[in-house]
């Protein structure tokens, strides 16, 4: 896949298909990569990229900090996930798309909405993350990676990382910048050297910012409801994906369409036709 590089940040990128664009925001929670949309959980079931190619531009990458992107070690808000996704737009000189988000996707395509409206033609939001286990889960991944970096230092997290090769999700003890310590020898020995308390602070910082809320995280209320963008909304069912995440966007986008269906109905055959229809129903 080629790469480019955003606001000093390396992005892995692939392009399938063909048609308007649509801008990709993966699924798999801190493992967001670009092979998620074909193998993870649901979405290996709707097989979403054995349909919308052929009518669409899907834009696909490795969210930073997963998979083969880059990352810096700072106090990450969705904002940062909005400017690698406007910035690889804008790489390939693209001034106005489609989003799509899949589970902790969706919170950066919202946040996108509410900074570059003008960029943003309608939005996907499927499976959105949220609710109040959910929020607790992330806290306590966050808990585990400093209670593991305080007690053996940054030196073992490498360690840890380079021995066992697990993103956060899989192992929390890693932390959140896992994947680059995994493939980027010279950023893991930085990560290394860094100071720890400071460390600490980031990591607690960006907790803050990703898991604020028992709803869908990624803007506030009061910002969803002036975005007047269309949006898809396809609800989750677990403690991850609560069913009210889903119906808060609803509630708090002016031009949503929830499709109403239980998970165990959200099958190939009934969710591209829906989720095609809804593109090709509005133009850029």
């Amino acid at each position: 896949m080629p790469t480019v590089v955003i606001d000093g940040i390396v992005t892995r990128y692939e392009i399938v298909g063909s048609g308007p664009p649509l801008l990709m925001y993966a699924p798999g929670g801190f493992n967001a990569v670009a092979e998620a949309w074909s193998t993870l959980g649901i979405y290996q079931k709707i097989k979403l990229l054995d349909h919308l190619p052929a009518h669409f531009t899907c834009i696909l990458f490795d969210r930073r900090e997963c998979g083969q992107s880059g990352g810096r070690i700072e106090p990450i808000t969705w904002g940062h996930y909005v400017a690698q996704g406007k910035g690889l737009l804008e790489h390939l000189r693209i001034p106005r798309a489609h989003l799509m988000g899949g589970c902790m996707g969706c919170a950066p395509v919202v946040a996108f909405a509410v900074a570059h409206p003008e960029t943003v033609a309608s939005m996907i939001l499927y499976w959105p993350v949220g609710g109040a286990k959910y929020r607790i889960s992330s806290h306590h991944r966050f808990a585990e990676h400093i209670a593991f970096a305080q007690e053996n230092g940054l030196d073992r997290v490498v360690a840890l990382v380079r021995a066992e090769g697990k993103p956060f999700g899989a192992d929390p003890r890693g932390g959140p910048w896992a994947s680059v310590i995994k493939n980027d020898t010279a950023f893991a020995a930085a990560y290394a050297r860094q100071d720890l308390q400071r460390y600490i602070a980031i990591c607690g910082a960006m907790r803050d910012a990703l898991f604020d809320r028992d709803t869908a995280p990624g803007a506030e209320p009061e910002q969803l409801m002036r975005v007047a963008i269309p949006a898809f909304v396809a609800p989750g069912h677990d403690a991850a994906h609560a069913t009210s995440a889903a119906r808060y966007l609803e509630e708090c986008l002016p031009q949503s369409r929830y499709w109403d269906v239980a998970v165990e109905a959200q099958t190939e055959d009934a969710t591209n036709p829906h989720v095609l229809e809804f593109l090709r129903a509005v133009k850029l």
